[in-house]
């Protein structure tokens, strides 16, 4: 989510930067409180059996159901604490991410969670021992309203090198095929430890570091590798530790690269069924973009639509060749580097709507994090496509509140509404802090 650079002495010194920015549309709504007393809620599901329970996905490691009844059961759906990393108080990347129920959850009861756990004492890779943890992605099944922990399936396991970039959100496309974000390992600028030296890596092929993948789960063990993903069979270039020029294999998990930290991808429920990505970028720029097959969308070449170069990540010299590359639907300043005329820090990916307002139809609701480490200034965002095709980007304005949260994630339940995961804490030691709220006319 947020830039490693600011993190530590943002939530010492609690740095409050401007939040100033031009005048522009905004666009009105309600927003009503459906689930409180939550802690970091991260994901919010509906299970497709037609109960109406949604379940909300705490970064602590719990899984609560939000019945039809508008009740959070006493029992956790699933508690995955005792597994999960030791989380940071104040503010931590690392955690329990994402819920995705199987396309046929109500005949098989699968679904799938994605989550962050020690170092194994005996991993494999004696040289990454000390990278910060091992991301999983696992199925398990349902037993009524919990969770049979015993039925655990172990998908996919990647040693993380940093705490932070972990991307880790999940959906099964309209295909039936699970679609995995993955940030770009950690730290800044894509570059350092567990990053590649030359190129970083958003843009080598040869690890999914920085990736959107997409798998096939239908399978006793593991995962199997879709033959018609873009790059299976393919060949890369690249050097060995000598400079040597070496011919590599593409990982066939890949469906597009060049990504920063895909903080929250959704299919739109309508229209061509387009998968959308809130990417998070450096300091300077933020980003939306809607993710096509093979696309290169230019991380660390870029940043937003402006040329980037690591070892001066502030000031976007000109030069780099975007040829290839797949341009942002929507780009916004990131008030690090513009404190006077800025929406945010952080983007967070959301969902286009497909709910019982026609007037809102087909538009792309997502949002910021803050505006500002220190205190809670987080912002709703709607994105509307024009008849050209292009994109212009608004502000939602709340008509019965105040709003004064850091934003999460957001959500969409089987009827196209969509909702807002909202905290006033910035990380998983304040408890009860956070609420989901239901973004209406």
């Amino acid at each position: 989510m947020l830039k490693p650079m600011i993190r530590a002495a943002a939530l010492a010194a609690g740095l409050a930067l401007a939040a100033a920015g031009s005048a522009w549309a905004e666009l009105a709504a309600k927003l009503e409180v459906v689930a409180d007393g939550l802690t970091q809620p991260i994901a919010m599901r509906e299970a497709p059996d037609g109960s109406k329970r949604k379940f909300i996905v705490e970064q602590i490691g719990l899984i609560r159901i939000l019945g039809a009844n508008g009740k959070i059961n006493a029992t956790p759906f699933l508690d995955l604490r005792s597994k999960l990393i030791k989380q940071m108080s104040g503010f931590d990347e690392r955690g329990l991410l994402s819920l995705a129920f199987h396309p046929k959850f109500k005949e098989n009861g699968k679904f799938y969670v994605y989550y962050d756990v020690p170092v194994p004492g005996d991993a494999d890779l004696p040289q990454v021992l000390w990278w910060s943890h091992h991301a999983i992605l696992a199925e398990f099944k349902a037993k009524g309203d919990t969770a049979d922990m015993k039925s655990e399936r172990e998908v996919l396991r990647h040693p993380w090198p940093q705490f932070n970039h972990n991307g880790g959100d999940m959906h099964f496309g309209p295909d039936g095929m699970l679609y995995v974000s993955q940030g770009d390992g950690g730290y800044a600028d894509d570059y350092g430890i567990g990053h590649h030296k030359v190129k970083g890596n958003g843009q080598d092929l040869t690890t999914t570091f920085g990736k959107i993948l997409r798998i096939n789960v239908d399978v006793p063990k593991g995962y199997d590798i879709p033959k018609d993903n873009p790059f299976v069979g393919r060949k890369v270039k690249d050097k060995d530790e000598t400079g040597k020029d070496v011919q590599l294999d593409a990982r066939g998990e890949i469906w597009s690269y060049g990504h920063r930290n895909p903080w929250r991808i959704s299919f739109d429920m309508g229209g061509k069924r387009e998968l959308f990505a809130g990417d998070v970028q450096q300091n300077s720029y933020e980003e939306v973009d809607i993710i096509a097959k093979g696309g290169n969308y230019g991380w660390r070449i870029v940043e937003g639509d402006h040329c980037f170069q690591h070892e001066y990540p502030n000031q976007h010299k000109g030069g780099c060749s975007m040829k290839g590359l797949t341009m942002p639907i929507m780009v916004y300043n990131n008030c690090n580097k513009f404190p006077k005329d800025c929406k945010g820090l952080s983007v967070t990916g959301g969902y286009v709507y497909r709910g019982k307002n026609k007037a809102w139809d087909g538009k792309y609701f997502f949002g910021d994090w803050s505006k500002q480490f220190g205190t809670a200034d987080g912002n709703l965002y709607v994105g509307t496509r024009g008849a050209d095709g292009k994109w212009s980007m608004d502000s939602v304005k709340a008509t019965n509140t105040s709003f004064k949260s850091y934003v999460l994630a957001f959500a969409q339940d089987l009827d196209g509404e969509v909702y807002a995961l909202v905290t006033d804490a910035t990380g998983p030691g304040s408890a009860g802090k956070g609420k989901v709220l239901r973004i209406a006319p």
